[in-house]
């Protein structure tokens, strides 16, 4: 070390200090880019509300400045059921003046706005410690981003609800104020508003601050008696005739409502008897979750103590609506999972159940309605009572087992990987993740695809129909337009009719799914490999369809093109063919039947180790394309544009992440073949 100094002419730390100061630039262009994003994401959400129509916007402030809202009512709060809050709530909001309720529009848009920002910042603040510096320094602008994109906050923004400001009381009592009776003041404050939230009495009585227990206790009662004496028919309208709110705010049964009340009212119950199944459920689970809360406290883990208590009272109030679920994402702070590899499908499984609609995360198939009417209740009823969190004390809870990779191995372009953090990975990735992963995924490529219209249906027909003769000219003047001629060759064959439907509509899914299913088993390795590349070629064809709607043969009227699989169709109707209720017609080009089929035969081919297994995966794509063609539902220019986003997939995947893991496992562990024969196996 002497000997570098004096030979460079300056200290050899040098070296260490100019590593430290790209590490730190590097972790503030990142902070400063993630609050970008958490602006653009509020800013976004300002504009939505502010410029949609005053009449299609903030509809729920209507129970507090409407006609008969709070502010102007004469009679009772609850003469309409559309005010769900208590009489404490009322109270507070009703002594506004006209002045305020002319701007309150924007009050409450911009005050909910600070509301969101004030919550991502303590949530950021309370993380259990130790952290690193580095998750504490971009931890609030992630917290903010994914709570701007919550459907809690999103409803508060829109409708105008109250849902944000409880929490944020609590939050405030437990990580912000100091003293406990100021600490339990804040807290009964959200009890008044949210009665169910006197589950953190007991939270706080059994970790030891009971004067915070106490000072939440009184704070609730004084408010509620308060709320009583200035209007004792409210209260008793409230808390006697509708059993502290149930019944308000619309049927019980509804979807919105996310309590276990409202699932077993779904599930057929009804009566005495589910009131009592209700009553002993929800006494279980409140017993339980608070004792681990409880537990979760003591560990040091206070902020996901009190997420869980949260959770726990969505589970058990007679009611929960949507802007009061927002207790759920808190509860992403919990470490699930002895692997590095799983470490992430808890707080994946949160985001997108709190982000995304329930029929995105699971198929449209009845077995499963059950599950999509009741995605955030299960998520909250996890959270709550059986979710595995990781103990601070735990060995795995700062340093779980890490996550084998093959060594990188020299490629035949100097800057690949462009992507070098993408390492390849050597064992089977979770199986939950992969799945939610997979859906959403198609999901979103199925909203893709159906907004990819060309505009309206008039026009967008218009446009695919000229596209479509385009492709034809260009097929003539090539001499391959052979779509009408083994169109009617195949009709007139009745077997071959029924088995290129049959295969048209049954394998497009069915084989990539085996693919993928048989590779995540058998060869974990390639399945990421492959993943990769179908992933980007499905990508690159939803851009295909967004700039180029193109009619199929079936749909261009005066060609004669037979719909096989279809039957008989009205070209005189003006919005035919533009949107069905499943798919957008006009997405042919590129085509993914082609594709995808394509995809499953190169695979195949690749990684199957007999030679007539490797002949029978290229049956796939060859079969693929004779039924596209013959049944009329593309073009085979189609074709050619699904091969060459599948090779741009593929060479996408080169790019960024490297060549093959197998041939990476191979060449990094030659020398070495047990471990080859493990990582095999694995």
């Amino acid at each position: 070390m002497a000997n570098a100094q004096q030979h460079s002419g300056r200290p050899a730390n040098a070296f260490g200090a100019t590593a430290v100061g790209t590490a730190r630039a590097r972790l503030r262009a990142a902070r400063i880019g993630l609050w970008i994003i958490a602006a653009v994401l509020a800013v976004r959400q300002v504009i939505v509300v502010l410029t949609t129509p005053s009449d299609e916007r903030l509809t729920d402030l209507e129970t507090w400045v409407g006609t008969g809202g709070v502010l102007h009512v004469n009679g009772s709060l609850y003469d309409s059921t559309r005010f769900t809050g208590t009489p404490f709530g009322g109270l507070v909001l009703k002594p506004l003046t006209k002045s305020a309720e002319q701007t309150l529009g924007w009050g409450w848009t911009f005050g909910t706005l600070l509301l969101v920002v004030a919550l991502g910042l303590v949530a950021a603040r309370a993380l259990p410690q130790p952290v690193s510096r580095r998750t504490s320094l971009l931890a609030a602008p992630v917290a903010v981003s994914l709570l701007m994109l919550s459907l809690p906050v999103r409803n508060s923004f829109w409708l105008g609800q109250t849902g944000i400001l409880p929490v944020l009381l609590v939050l405030l009592g437990c990580f912000a104020v100091r003293g406990q009776r100021s600490s339990g003041a804040l807290i009964g404050l959200a009890g008044a508003l949210q009665p169910t939230l006197l589950l953190f009495v007991p939270l706080l009585w059994f970790t030891g601050r009971k004067q915070a227990a106490a000072a939440t206790g009184a704070t609730f009662a004084g408010a509620t008696v308060l709320a009583w004496a200035a209007m004792p028919h409210d209260s008793y309208t409230y808390w006697v005739h509708h059993l502290a709110g149930v019944g308000l705010g619309g049927p019980a049964d509804d979807l919105a409502n996310q309590s276990l009340h409202a699932a077993l009212l779904r599930l057929g119950l009804d009566g005495p008897l589910e009131i009592t199944l209700f009553l002993v459920l929800s006494a279980a689970v409140a017993a339980f979750g608070v004792s681990r809360a409880v537990r979760y406290a003591r560990d040091g883990q206070l902020l996901l103590a009190v997420a869980v208590t949260g959770c726990t009272a969505i589970v058990v109030s007679p009611t929960a609506w949507q802007h009061q679920l927002l207790w759920v994402l808190l509860a992403v702070v919990g470490r699930v999972g002895k692997k590095a590899s799983d470490r992430y499908v808890w707080p994946v499984a949160v985001v997108l159940v709190m982000t995304l609609p329930a029929k995105m995360l699971l198929p449209n198939m009845e077995a499963l309605y059950p599950l999509r009417e009741n995605a955030v209740l299960l998520a909250a009823l996890a959270a709550a009572t059986f979710v595995p969190f990781l103990s601070r004390t735990s060995p795995y809870y700062q340093t779980p087992i890490p996550t084998r990779y093959a060594d990188p191995v020299p490629t035949r372009f100097k800057r690949v990987p462009l992507v070098p953090f993408l390492r390849r990975v050597l064992t089977r990735p979770n199986l939950l993740l992969e799945l939610l992963l997979i859906r959403v995924t198609y999901a979103a490529y199925a909203k893709v695809r159906l907004a990819a219209t060309g505009g309206s249906n008039s026009a967008g027909r218009a446009r695919a129909e000229e596209h479509g003769q385009q492709i034809l000219d260009l097929e003539r003047f090539l001499h391959i337009d052979i779509e009408h001629t083994l169109n009617h060759a195949v009709v007139k064959v009745g077997f071959l009719r029924e088995f290129f439907d049959f295969y048209y509509t049954s394998f497009h899914f069915v084989v990539p799914l085996t693919v993928l299913g048989l590779l995540y088993w058998r060869r974990p390795v390639d399945y990421r490999w492959a993943r990769s590349a179908l992933g980007f070629a499905t990508l690159l064809a939803l851009v295909g369809f967004w700039l180029y709607p193109l009619a199929p043969p079936r749909l261009m009227p005066g060609l004669g093109i037979i719909d096989t699989v279809h039957g008989v169709q009205d070209f005189t109707k003006p919005d035919y063919g533009t949107l069905t209720a499943l798919t957008n017609q006009y997405a042919a080009m590129p085509s993914l039947h082609f594709g995808w089929s394509l995809w499953c035969g190169l695979i195949i081919a690749i990684v199957a180790p007999r030679v007539w297994m490797k002949l029978l995966g290229l049956l796939h794509p060859a079969f693929t394309l004779t039924a596209i063609v013959v049944t009329g539902n593309h073009w085979l220019l189609d074709a050619v544009g699904g091969a060459a986003v599948v090779g741009a997939g593929f060479g996408l995947t080169y790019l960024l992440q490297g060549p093959r893991a197998r041939l990476v496992t191979q060449a990094a562990v030659s020398s070495d073949p047990e471990p080859l024969k493990d990582r095999t196996r694995s």
